[in-house]
């Protein structure tokens, strides 16, 4: 229930910050990239710089997406010192890793010990110079430099559980291929939460060498 919940909040906030239509159709910018290799559900990618909106709450995979979800979605509503509403750029990002993040630290979910960091992607006319400064100390704005992401697309509901099946493929895929990760692995949403899982876009990406 609680992912099915996590799915309709992100799907809210597409609707009205990222341009999703009433039909689900998706016409909200993406953050930019370069595909160098495709093969079937398979990608590499090369990301251009992008700013990001990152929070991290302790807390297991339902209740910190949905906690995280509220943070972020307050920043980009007006919850900053400017009072400015930002559009917010495809995917959201969820990820996991072994290693904790400070908060002090300058979006993606991520595991962060036995919590979760979430991360909205900004439009890229945003700099770190000048995207607005949030309100919620607990909101951090960051610079991520361009990096090369292999890429596994599935549809179907968000999960945990679906999030490491499609890893597994793509780690699979990346042993084929020779390639090194140097990530792990992060689950990246693109759809409203009334788009037939069948059509969904639903991605897990990891950063290679």
């Amino acid at each position: 229930m609680q992912t099915h919940l996590w799915c309709a909040l992100i799907g809210f906030l597409g609707v009205l910050a990222s341009g999703c239509t009433v039909f689900g159709i998706r016409t909200a910018e993406e953050a930019r990239y370069r595909t160098v290799v495709e093969e079937g559900r398979f990608q590499v990618r090369e990301y251009a710089d992008t700013v990001i909106a990152e929070t991290v709450v302790d807390e297991d995979y339902g209740r910190a997406g949905n906690v995280a979800f509220r943070r972020l979605a307050g920043y980009i509503f007006g919850g900053n010192k400017s009072r400015a509403k930002i559009a917010m750029a495809a995917p959201v990002l969820q990820q996991k890793t072994s290693e904790k993040i400070p908060m002090t630290a300058p979006v993606l979910q991520e595991k962060s010990g036995q919590g979760w960091r979430m991360t909205f992607v900004l439009p890229a006319k945003y700099t770190l110079q000048d995207a607005p400064e949030p309100s919620d100390p607990k909101v951090v704005i960051k610079a991520e430099k361009g990096r090369k992401v292999a890429v596994v697309r599935y549809s179907g509901w968000l999960s945990p559980a679906s999030m490491e099946r499609n890893a597994a493929k793509l780690r699979s895929w990346l042993e084929q291929k020779k390639y090194r990760a140097v990530s792990e692995p992060r689950l990246a949403a693109y759809d409203p939460p009334w788009t037939l899982p069948f059509l969904r876009r639903n991605e897990v990406h990891t950063d290679i060498e």
